[in-house]
């Protein structure tokens, strides 16, 4: 399995932290927020990945990361995405990168506190199709929210008003070689982006979609307030520990 991480975006709701950098390099604690993801997917056994970025500071990937030799990589590859066209855009650009393997994708504003190690091996025995996880969180319609009959999802809302389920799709994913044909097919939604959720939900329409709860804290990083809770969590219990 190989690794994607996207940390492309221009950070908007950082300003202005954002205007002088992309949001990914800010510091989380004692290391840029990027580690995070890259240390996720080392944590998981995969040692070759792709970060996807854009905007004005992508070198400063490069300078910072080099070849991924401080994680233990056989390869960190880069790719550039041009513009703003969502999530599902950036990892269109992968598939070279991917050559028909299954792929862990982690947002690189995505901190975790233990590790999915039992998630990839339970996605690698399933073979085909995709596994998200859920995490439970007190305000759901910040995020795509599953729709739970019995243990089934039968689709994801993005960032509803009225949430049917306190679950938040976390923004890592397992996906099978077929992601790239989905992504082919889709149309922008109403922000002009194509977006992940559609994705998800083309692997639920085919039944090929399974899930997991993912266990200790998890937050995003990508809103003033959600920095400053990983910067509290990370400097009070640690991310990314290779136990769990």
């Amino acid at each position: 399995m190989k690794g994607v991480v996207l940390a492309g975006g221009l950070g908007t709701r950082l300003h202005p932290m954002t205007k002088v950098t992309n949001k990914h390099l800010l510091p989380v604690y004692d290391r840029p927020m990027i580690y995070y993801p890259i240390q996720t997917l080392v944590n998981a056994g995969i040692r070759e990945i792709l970060l996807v970025t854009g905007g004005n500071n992508a070198g400063d990937f490069l300078r910072l990361l080099g070849n991924g030799k401080e994680f233990g990589l056989q390869h960190l590859d880069y790719t550039y995405q041009e513009g703003e066209g969502g999530i599902a855009d950036a990892l269109r650009l992968a598939e070279y990168f991917a050559d028909n393997e299954p792929i862990c994708v982690v947002l690189g504003d995505n901190l975790i506190e233990r590790n999915i190690l039992r998630a990839s091996q339970a996605f690698q025995d399933q073979k085909t199709g995709a596994k998200i996880l859920l995490k439970e969180v007190s305000n759901p319609q910040r995020f795509g929210v599953p729709v739970l009959e019995g243990e089934r999802v039968v689709r994801i809302e993005e960032k509803p008003q009225h949430p049917r389920s306190p679950y938040a799709v976390t923004g890592i994913y397992f996906y099978d070689a077929s992601v790239f044909g989905i992504i082919k097919t889709l149309t922008p939604s109403g922000r002009g982006e194509l977006e992940i959720t559609d994705v998800n939900n083309a692997y639920i329409k085919a039944g090929q979609l399974t899930w997991d709860i993912l266990e200790g804290w998890w937050t995003d990083a990508g809103t003033i307030e959600s920095l400053f809770l990983a910067n509290q969590l990370v400097a009070k219990t640690g991310a990314n520990k290779l136990e769990g």
